[in-house]
């Protein structure tokens, strides 16, 4: 279910070069603060992994709103919800 959660979003990310073509950049815009940079496009979607990774782990940890993602307190079980966003 993570992984779904991982692959729907990275499948939206969208990059493009900065600094005069010498670093990528990615972001993932849905989710705010999702970015990262790279010296090739394979780093940068490296690096863009691990930040909505970080992300992700974060706002489960607190508490925090993660769109499409469902929390069933009762069952303590987390799914993916294919509708819309839900809170944690």
């Amino acid at each position: 279910m993570i992984e779904s959660f991982m692959d729907k979003y990275l499948g939206k990310a969208k990059y493009e070069m900065i600094d005069n073509g010498k670093t990528f950049y990615g972001e993932i815009k849905e989710l705010k603060g999702v970015w990262a940079t790279g010296k090739t496009l394979e780093s940068c979607r490296n690096n863009l992994h691990s930040a909505l990774e970080g992300w992700l782990i974060l706002r489960l940890k607190k508490g925090l709103h993660i769109p499409n993602f469902k929390y069933s307190k009762s069952t303590k079980k987390l799914s993916v919800n294919k509708n819309k966003g839900t809170h944690v």
